[in-house]
């Protein structure tokens, strides 16, 4: 069976990396304003460097700037976008691990204003890794439209400034598209949406709770598709477009459970994306039946290695898993990757930078002896 040769690749990874002490501490630097913005970004740029020349070396066929620049993976994106500002308020999402359970507090969002693309959001960002890369296809990650909505709900958008909620779908949606298209003019070919709330959906306690504020949650998966595919109707031609789902990724502690059995056939039946990036590292994803629906033209990339520990798998059991995913969807339409990223905010998960890289080249050597 051939490699790939366009993303999503036989052996992938989701975006985010461990940061490195050094950029920490810049950053902490940065907000107690004892080096300049142009000092930080100096010693990014030397961190993504670096990141990128690991990923190659170990074997990738693509490269991220790990999120470096961002606090956390959506919240940077989301509060870039016109119209949307932190709210006040403190938004506090549970989360939980073997350990026990863990808070992650941030600041909530107020959709104050019609939401709009005032600038292209990461350009910087991207032209920098382009600038990185001396062979893999650069990858650029991005929150979903989805998690505008899912994160504050409709207490979360002004009802003087969206009397009409559809008119706020329709501007969040024209708002992406156009980042979409502005990202491909600057050659981005490789754009991952991720989006959590449609792996949060499958669980009935997170449902329970968009129904506590006034949502559909029944429907709301559907309301979500709808909105994505409006962003990506005019996307670039020769852009891939994959979406990252997995249940919270925090310190090593996860939010929600469930296999995807509630979402799985409007998702993969109807979202326009190529390539699925799924979380099945664990018992709390479910099992593969629900990859029944994929699509024959689609593919999904098995996220069987977590980032959750430094634990390296065993290499017989990611092959029998994968095996075992091909019972219901064809091996040619699969792929390898972390089950989310290392580090989707700053503080990282429990495990070491050499644990990273050890799973990373585990994923390579895997998808070369399952795929050739």
């Amino acid at each position: 069976m051939a490699a790939r040769t366009t993303p999503p690749f036989r052996a992938d990874h989701v975006g985010s990396l461990l940061r490195p002490q050094a950029l920490l501490r810049a950053r902490d630097d940065f907000a107690a304003k004892k080096i300049t913005a142009e000092e930080l970004r100096a010693v990014e740029d030397d961190a993504i460097r670096s990141v990128v020349a690991m990923q190659e070396e170990v074997g990738l066929q693509t490269a991220t700037d790990g999120e470096f620049r961002r606090t956390a993976w959506h919240m940077d994106f989301i509060y870039a976008l016109g119209g949307i500002d932190p709210a006040p308020e403190k938004l506090k999402v549970h989360f939980r691990n073997e350990a026990g359970d863990v808070d992650f507090m941030s600041a909530a969002l107020k959709v104050h204003d019609k939401v709009r693309l005032d600038e292209t959001i990461f350009a910087d960002h991207f032209r920098a890794l382009q600038g990185f890369v001396t062979k893999n296809t650069p990858k650029l990650t991005i929150p979903s439209p989805s998690k505008v909505h899912y994160r504050g709900g409709p207490a979360s958008i002004d009802p003087g400034v969206y009397p009409d909620p559809e008119e706020f779908w329709s501007d969040l949606s024209a708002a992406y598209a156009e980042q979409v298209r502005r990202i491909g003019e600057l050659g981005c070919t490789y754009l991952q949406f991720d989006d959590t709330s449609l792996a949060y959906l499958n669980d009935p306690a997170q449902r329970a709770m968009i129904n506590e504020r006034g949502d559909d949650a029944e429907h709301m998966h559907l309301r979500y598709i709808k909105q994505i595919n409006a962003a990506l109707a005019g996307r670039p031609e020769g852009m891939t477009i994959t979406t990252h789902m997995c249940r919270g990724n925090f310190r090593s502690s996860w939010a929600a459970e469930g296999g995807y059995d509630f979402v799985a056939e409007a998702l993969f039946g109807e979202l326009g994306v190529d390539g699925f990036f799924l979380e099945f590292d664990d018992a709390r994803s479910g099992g593969f039946e629900p990859l029944r629906y994929v699509p024959k033209d689609k593919l999904v990339v098995l996220g069987l290695v977590t980032t959750k520990r430094g634990e390296l798998e065993s290499k017989d059991t990611l092959k029998r898993r994968i095996e075992e995913a091909s019972k219901f969807i064809d091996l040619d339409q699969l792929c390898l990757s972390p089950q989310c990223g290392f580090s989707s905010t700053v503080e990282g998960n429990a495990l070491t930078y050499d644990d990273e890289v050890a799973k990373l080249r585990l994923i390579v050597e895997i998808a070369e002896e399952v795929w050739g």
